[in-house]
């Protein structure tokens, strides 16, 4: 068993959660504008991604370029990790590779708690991603836990590089957002991500 094999289901049911789904869960927050070099990377690569339709080129074209602005626009303050093993406890299934893992950290080197968001980056259907994400986010509260760094809540995102979204686990109680947000709105994206690395969402 590792990530990959969780559907939504299996991963609920395996780890006792309770999940709500709301329709706008992240739709208040407040958007971060993106820089002129995101704005016109952008524009030059979704269309190329969208042309080449698979899941490794919407997740090193758009995905990663999301998430490195990200970090730009927080100083730094946080680590990004792309495509690591994160082995956690492989009775419970929590093993595999994540596409992307954020951490409270600014330490690059090598991942430290707290983690915060886990990203995985599917071709088209955000749907097939939500087990697998689900459980990633179960796997850094438990790795959070271990390092005795806990933090009230971990976020995770499902995308296709064009469409996000969101996810939000707070001990047992997981809220998934109905509500899938675009690259368009790429000011959107950052805002909701930016408020996750504070906790505010």
């Amino acid at each position: 068993m590792s990530y990959s094999n969780f559907t939504l289901s299996a991963a609920r049911t395996a780890f006792q959660l309770e999940e709500e789904d709301i329709a706008g869960l992240f739709s208040n927050i407040d958007p971060v504008t993106p820089s002129e070099l995101l704005t016109s990377v952008l524009a030059l690569k979704v269309p190329l991604a969208t042309a080449i339709a698979t899941e490794k080129a919407k997740s090193e074209l758009i995905v990663a370029d999301v998430l490195v602005e990200l970090r730009e626009q927080l100083d730094h303050r946080i680590s990004l990790f792309s495509g690591i093993d994160f082995n956690v406890d492989e009775e419970l299934g929590l093993t595999g590779v994540c596409d992307f893992v954020i951490s409270l950290s600014p330490i690059q080197f090598d991942l430290q708690a707290p983690i915060i968001v886990l990203v995985e980056a599917k071709n088209d259907n955000l749907e097939i991603g939500l087990g697998q994400c689900v459980a990633e986010m179960v796997a850094a509260q438990h790795f959070n836990s271990d390092q005795g760094n806990d933090i009230p809540r971990v976020y995770g995102a499902t995308t296709s590089g064009t469409e996000w979204r969101f996810l939000k686990l707070e001990g047992k109680k997981l809220k998934i957002d109905m509500l899938p947000y675009q690259i368009s709105d790429c000011d959107k994206v950052l805002g909701i991500l930016a408020s996750m690395v504070a906790q505010t969402a």
